[in-house]
């Protein structure tokens, strides 16, 4: 017998609360379209249970919104009865609940009214006006009821927006769900009354629509300015599902220009295999995360086609199995016109000078290395961080982010601790910026000065002959334990020698093998202890591994090559005018370190 399926008649909370105290881990979902808090409690994958009013409050965020997209879904596959039926019994909910702001709300949010916050009025209301635009185009005699809801809801964005860029925050990525939010409702209430939409002019156009909110917040590398792959992510695709029934050709050139330069970003850190790193603030791996990545390709390939986006629908769609709705797969004919100029493939060296990012590509890996701005309240203290993938392996990946209401483990993984970049004496770096000190097609130099006082970090990846090289030199104006740190996604074995580079393999679908020496004035450590794998479970142990030295200057040299790759590596060796590789063939390379 089907599972009884009925809309919760209470009002939600924050969905980040819905996190398991005791091991950090987000909570099972069970039946979102049920309607019943889990009974017994939510469940964590340790076997907790979890029942206090901010969980179940979150538990009702998750499941309206989950009853919002599954009306979309219910209105593209032709299930009109059922569909308009939920649409009625939300605008009796919505009429009874969202009265005013929601009190419960915590003093920093911006307040909602059917949630918590306001932005998560704005992510259910864009899934209630696609699914009425939706149905609204095959007739609207049965939708005459939803109006209240929609012209509520339109009302609502319009209020809070008005308050959040009185602030002087237009950049922030609140401002473009709430673009969004009134005009997917604004224009799916002007077709059920029959009426053209002229709400372009507020939403889209306006001193605060849609294109101001985007010259003002992506960089002019195309990068949200908060450097945050989820919110850069979340931002291109609030404005791809604001401009429902746009002729791309009809963008203004500038606008056009920074949706492409979008796309463009998240397809330069895609791995060829589909994984888009977790840079800064957002979820490692999250089921909800894969359907919106989905929904993402599947709107700016019919804008911006970009090749290096397809792998990463793929592998979402992997990731969710039978959790895949399909949505992605109703969404053709979104834009009312043909797309615009398909993007070049990234190439061998891809710059974002103003977030602070370079992907070199090399022999299998795929390094990133992270020096631009902290990023604002969504920031990691990770500058100089050196992120290795596979295709499909991630190696060491920066490690994500944990659901925000779990302070112990935010702070952890925003930690320098948690990220393969240097420490200082143990501490942790400031909120600080690095730059970009140099580079060629093959190679690039960032450097950081403000980490720590009076402290200089040089971090130097180049792409050799079937492997990569990275250098990192710190200097101090006296001596400190400087550290440089391994933090591994996957299985890693480490083989200290006699003689030479101490030994790395990192295992997964692709194996690394990597080799680890160091040039300093005293003894150099390498020690391995057990910690948290990334966030996505933080209970899960990985295998860390800190070189650490103290003395006021140290280069650490390390050498990454995919067993798939070749010729092999046989020998490094540092010396004082810089690192040489040996292959098995017999060739060598020098590659200097900096002064």
């Amino acid at each position: 017998m089907a599972a009884l399926r009925r809309i919760a008649p209470e009002r939600g909370g924050w969905w980040h609360a819905y996190v398991c105290p005791a091991h950090g881990v987000e909570l099972d979902h069970g039946d979102v379209l049920g309607g019943v808090f889990p009974e017994g409690g939510a469940r964590c994958a340790y076997g907790c249970r979890v029942d206090d009013e901010a969980v179940r409050g979150a538990w009702l965020v998750l499941s309206h919104q989950a009853w919002a997209r599954h009306l979309r879904v219910l209105a593209h596959r032709g299930d009109r009865a059922e569909a308009v039926a939920r649409l009625v019994e939300y605008t009796a909910l919505y009429e009874e609940l969202a009265t005013g702001r929601h009190g419960e709300a915590q003093d920093w949010m911006l307040r909602g009214r059917l949630f918590h916050q306001a932005l998560t009025d704005a992510l259910w209301a864009v899934n209630i006006g696609h699914a009425v635009t939706t149905l609204a185009e095959r007739g609207t005699e049965d939708l005459t009821g939803v109006l209240p809801l929609l012209d509520g809801l339109e009302r609502a964005a319009l209020e809070a927006r008005g308050v959040l860029v009185g602030k002087g925050q237009l950049a922030s990525n609140y401002t473009a769900w709430l673009n969004a939010a009134g005009a997917a409702c604004g224009r799916a209430a002007s077709l059920v009354r029959g009426e053209e939409w002229d709400g372009g002019k507020e939403w889209l156009e306006g001193d605060s629509g849609l294109y101001a909110h985007l010259r003002v917040a992506v960089a002019a590398d195309g990068w949200e300015w908060e450097g945050s792959t989820y919110y850069h992510g979340f931002v291109l695709r609030a404005a791809l599902l604001a401009l429902r029934g746009t002729d791309p050709a009809t963008l203004p050139d500038d606008v056009a220009g920074v949706l492409a330069a979008m796309a463009d970003a998240l397809a330069g850190i895609a791995t060829p295999g589909g994984i888009l790193p977790a840079l800064h603030d957002g979820p490692y791996l999250r089921a909800p995360l894969a359907l919106e990545w989905l929904e993402l390709v599947a709107l700016v390939q019919q804008l911006v086609p970009a090749d290096g986006l397809e792998a990463v629908a793929v592998r979402a769609r992997a990731e969710l199995g039978p959790a895949d709705d399909g949505l992605d797969r109703e969404l053709g004919g979104w834009f009312s016109g043909p797309p615009l100029p398909g993007r070049p493939a990234p190439g061998a060296l891809t710059l974002f000078t103003e977030a602070g990012y370079a992907v070199l590509r090399v022999a299998g890996i795929h390094a990133l290395l992270d020096f631009g701005p902290h990023g604002g309240s969504h920031g990691h203290r990770d500058k100089l961080s050196l992120y290795l993938y596979g295709d499909t392996t991630a190696w060491q990946p920066d490690p994500g982010q944990v659901p925000y209401a779990h302070a112990e483990f935010r702070d952890l993984y925003a930690s320098t601790e948690a990220h393969p970049a240097f420490r200082v004496d143990g501490a942790e770096q400031a909120e600080c910026a690095g730059r970009l000190a140099g580079g060629g097609d093959r190679s690039v130099t960032a450097e950081v000065t403000t980490a720590y006082e009076g402290v200089r970090a040089v971090r130097r990846i180049v792409a050799g002959s079937g492997y990569l090289v990275d250098l990192l030199t710190v200097t101090a104006a006296r001596p400190r334990r400087i550290t440089a740190q391994l933090r591994p996604g996957t299985a890693l074995d480490v083989q200290a020698q006699e003689a030479g580079a101490t030994r790395t393999t990192w295992y997964g679908d692709e194996t690394l093998h990597g080799w680890h020496t160091s040039r300093a004035d005293a003894p150099v450590r390498p020690v391995s202890r057990p910690g948290p794998g990334p966030a996505d479970d933080p209970q899960r142990v990985r295998t860390r591994v800190d070189f650490t030295a103290t003395t006021g200057r140290v280069t650490y040299a390390s050498v990454y090559q995919a067993a798939s790759a070749g010729p092999e590596v046989t020998d490094v060796h540092l010396g004082e005018d810089g690192l040489t590789v040996r292959l098995a063939d017999g060739d060598t390379a020098h590659f200097r370190t900096e002064d």
